[in-house]
């Protein structure tokens, strides 16, 4: 059994690393699937407490780690965890900040100030009779473990690094302070205080579950008008008899897509220069406010059977493959006109999309086309429709993205009163650039689609590896820290969570008049919390909570990376 003894406490090599990692992050994962404290899962954090308890008992036993290898394994970590983040929210990052979304995100940044505001009160004001809460670096580590974001403690992290590399001799005798301890003396209670914030708005303002649901809805239902509408109409009107369908939508005013046509007995498959006449009866697909101007022009609704017909027609869904057709116009492809099929609506991440010839497509997209079978066979070589191309990972888009994320976040930028130049570093750099190429990567020709899987894959593996590092390197000195005072940062990370989430949900609610659901996910979103939107989720017994979580979490998940190294490089640069 030596060889296992020596495999095991022999630190510094290759196969000792890689024992350590799979031990830490294996025994992480299974705690986080099987351990639940009043119901509630800290998932994949357990990978942290146990690098924590392994990187203890080695200090304990004597072994040294090689230190390079752990920032490196750390690092890249983190780097594929932001990334794949960026890639994420990239697409409705810029257009969760328009229309309805402002008040939001509104409410998500006033969350995220006050959580520094909080921070930064405690430190000045106890920094003179708590030793723990006299360095700002551990509570920044506090601040992140409070709102439970894992990326902003990498952040940190790397700005730490950033101010040591220009001032070695900054931190005094004991080095680079550890803030993954403060971190993880905050996180437990940092979740439990964002579910009890949600619990209190409810209390406060003694919320009707069946009132809210009822508001929203009604309030909402404006929204419609972005979803497609289906429905059969039969030409009455004699004033468009012998006018051509795009005629007809320009005496409208009002787009829409006619994917049917029956003309005496017949069904054919029309396009724009398609003759109506009076009696025609058409299968029309438009935006739900445009029906009622549709029916008032052309004529009443009718039912007609569509599966008796005298010709083979096919109505299939296709997915766009092809990178050729990244960035194209669905217009630019002239599908009616060339071949003879009518594209009627567009799936998008789980969204149905009206199919306006505007629409710019995207590689992933999954279009609605209806057709002749052979004509629809042609339109699908032409767009790709091979499910086995999407399986195929976009390495170049990866790494290319990565490479100028790392150029970009290494750019250092003066701002007069700091000694240390800001950077955004290997956070804050890969982020910006994964959510520009997200939503702007098919101008470039790159394509930014990944499958669900691989996507949660990439960053779960870089969450882990990220986790299991800190955990390992933070080890070493945890007890001392919890014994020294550490045990303040818990009552301190309390009240930033649950200050900040309060404040803002009443102001919400009180100023605002916001549903109660949406301020929960708004709430879960800010602190980029899953376990607090499970909840929302469960208790509203509706999807409203996770409206306002995706509304609001791509702006809070960018705050929180860049405020987490601005924090560090302006207070201790």
């Amino acid at each position: 059994m030596q060889w296992l003894i020596d495999l095991l406490m022999t630190g510094g090599g290759v196969a000792h690393t890689v024992v350590l990692y799979s031990i830490v992050i294996a025994l992480g994962v299974a705690l986080g699937s099987k351990v639940k404290i009043a119901g509630i899962s800290l998932g994949v954090t357990w990978i942290l407490f146990v690098g924590i308890l392994a990187g203890d008992l080695l200090m304990r036993g004597g072994v040294e780690e090689n230190t390079a290898v752990l920032n490196f394994v750390q690092d890249f970590g983190l780097i594929l965890f932001v990334f794949s983040i960026g890639l994420q929210v990239g697409p409705s990052f810029f257009s969760s900040l328009k229309q309805g979304g402002l008040k939001a995100n509104g409410v998500a940044a006033g969350i995220v100030a006050l959580n520094i505001v909080v921070m930064l009160t405690l430190y000045y004001s106890c920094r003179n009779f708590i030793p723990a809460a006299d360095n700002l670096p551990m509570m920044v580590g506090t601040l992140c473990g409070a709102i439970t974001n894992t990326p902003g403690l990498g952040a940190a992290n790397a700005a730490l690094d950033q101010i040591n590399a220009v001032s070695p001799n900054i931190f005094g005798e004991d080095g680079i302070p550890v803030i993954a301890n403060g971190y993880a003396c905050a996180y437990p209670l940092g979740v439990v205080g964002i579910i009890l914030s949600i619990v209190l708005i409810r209390v406060f303002f003694k919320v009707n579950f069946k009132a809210e649901e009822d508001h929203f809805n009604k309030k909402n239902g404006k929204n419609e008008a972005v979803k497609p509408h289906l429905m059969t109409i039969k030409v009455f009107n004699p004033a468009i008899n012998g006018k051509t369908i795009l005629q007809v939508r320009g005496f409208i005013g009002r787009d829409f897509v006619c994917s049917r046509l029956l003309h005496n007995g017949h069904i054919t498959v029309p396009n724009k220069d398609t003759l109506l006449t009076v009696d025609d009866k058409l299968y029309i697909v438009c935006a739900h406010d445009d029906a009622e101007a549709i029916i008032a022009f052309i004529g009443p609704e009718t039912e007609v059977d569509w599966e008796i017909q005298d010709v083979t027609m096919a109505s299939k869904k296709l997915t766009v493959t092809k990178s050729s057709i990244n960035g194209k116009t669905l217009g630019s492809l002239h599908s009616s006109s060339i071949y003879g099929v009518n594209v009627t609506r567009i799936y998008r991440s789980g969204i149905e999309l009206f199919a306006s010839p505007s629409v710019i497509l995207q590689v992933g997209d999954i279009i609605t086309t209806v057709g002749p079978e052979d004509s629809v066979d042609r339109f699908a070589n032409k767009i790709g429709d091979s499910k086995q191309a999407l399986d195929k990972p976009n390495l170049l888009t990866l790494f290319v993205g990565i490479l100028v994320g790392i150029i970009f976040g290494m750019i250092p930028i003066s701002i007069p009163g700091m000694s240390v130049p800001v950077k955004l570093g290997l956070a804050g750099g890969p982020l910006i650039i994964a959510i520009c190429l997200g939503r702007f990567g098919y101008k470039l020709k790159l394509v930014a689609y990944t499958t669900n899987s691989a996507s949660l894959m990439i960053r779960d593996i870089g969450l882990v590896l990220f986790l299991a590092s800190v955990g390992i390197k933070a080890g070493g000195n945890f007890v001392d820290t919890v014994i020294n005072g550490g045990y303040h940062y818990v009552w301190m990370g309390f009240l930033i969570t649950v200050i900040p989430l309060i404040a803002m949900g009443i102001f919400a609610r009180a100023k605002w008049r916001m549903n109660y659901f949406l301020i929960s996910g708004i709430m879960a979103g800010a602190t980029t919390d899953p376990p607090a939107l499970a909840f929302s989720t469960a208790q509203a017994n509706n999807g409203i909570p996770s409206v306002g979580y995706s509304t609001v979490y791509p702006l809070s998940m960018f705050l929180r990376i860049i405020t987490a190294q601005v924090l560090i490089l302006f207070f201790c640069g």
